[in-house]
C-alpha cells in the first residue's frame, strides 16, 4: 500500500500540473467517480477532509458536494507506483453522480453487510493507532491482553447464554459484542478479521 505523504512526492508535470484522482467508497470499495486534482486541491483535500479537485470547466478549485451537500468526506490517499494518480477512499454523502445516481458510471453503491467487518477491522486498527482519550476501544488497547481476552470471554458466555435461552434479539445482541471483542483481540495481537477469513478458506478447500 502506497500512502499518500506530501505533493512534492507527487508528479504534477505529465498533465501540465494535474494527476486524475480515483475516488472509491471507502465500506463497499466500489469506484464513485473520477477527477484531476492540482497540488493546491490535495491540500484543500487534507485540510478540509472533504475530497476537492481541480475543476477543468470552471478553471478553480472545486469541493465535490459545494452546492449539493453531497460531500465525499475523506478517509485516505494512496499514491500509484509512478505517482502520477491517487486512489481517494472516501464516504459519501447522498449521490455521487450530478444526475443523481450513486455512481458516475451508474452503478448501484450499496454496501455487502460482510464488508462491513473489514470496515470496522479498520476503524480498530486506527483507535489502536491514534489512542483518542474517552474511546472505549482506547481502554481495551491500553488495558492490554488480559482484560481484551476477558472480555472476548464474557462476551462468549453471555453468547450462550442467549442461545441457550432461545432469546434470539438478546443471542444477536451479544453475538455483536463478541465479534467486536473479537476483533480488538486480533488488531491488539497485530492480526486483522481477513486472516481468520484466509484460515477458514484454507479448511474449506
Amino acid at each position: 500500500m502506497r500512502e499518500f505523504k506530501n505533493t512534492s512526492d507527487l508528479d504534477f508535470d505529465k498533465l501540465n500540473g494535474l494527476i486524475p484522482a480515483v475516488v472509491q467508497d471507502a465500506k463497499t470499495m466500489v469506484v464513485l467517480m473520477v477527477g484531476f486534482m492540482n497540488a493546491e486541491a490535495v491540500e484543500k483535500t487534507l485540510e478540509l477532509g472533504k475530497v476537492t479537485f481541480f475543476s477543468r470547466s470552471k478553471n478553480r478549485l472545486w469541493t465535490k458536494g459545494e452546492e449539493s451537500g453531497n460531500f465525499l468526506n475523506l478517509v485516505s490517499i494512496l499514491q500509484d507506483c509512478d505517482e502520477d494518480t491517487l486512489l481517494i477512499k472516501a464516504n459519501p454523502v447522498g449521490p455521487v453522480c450530478h444526475t443523481g445516481t450513486d455512481t458516475c458510471f451508474d452503478e448501484v453503491n450499496s454496501e455487502n453487510d460482510i464488508e462491513f467487518l473489514s470496515y470496522l477491522q479498520t476503524f480498530i486498527d486506527k483507535r489502536k493507532q491514534e489512542m483518542p482519550e474517552g474511546s472505549y476501544t482506547t481502554s481495551l488497547f491500553k488495558k492490554g491482553t488480559r482484560t481484551i481476552t476477558q472480555k472476548v470471554g464474557e462476551e462468549a458466555v453471555e453468547t450462550i447464554i442467549g442461545a441457550m435461552a432461545n432469546d434470539d434479539e438478546n443471542f444477536i445482541y451479544e453475538a455483536g459484542d463478541l465479534m467486536y471483542h473479537l476483533i480488538v483481540l486480533l488488531s491488539h495481537k497485530g492480526f486483522r478479521i481477513e486472516d481468520v477469513v484466509r484460515e477458514l478458506k484454507k479448511r474449506h478447500s
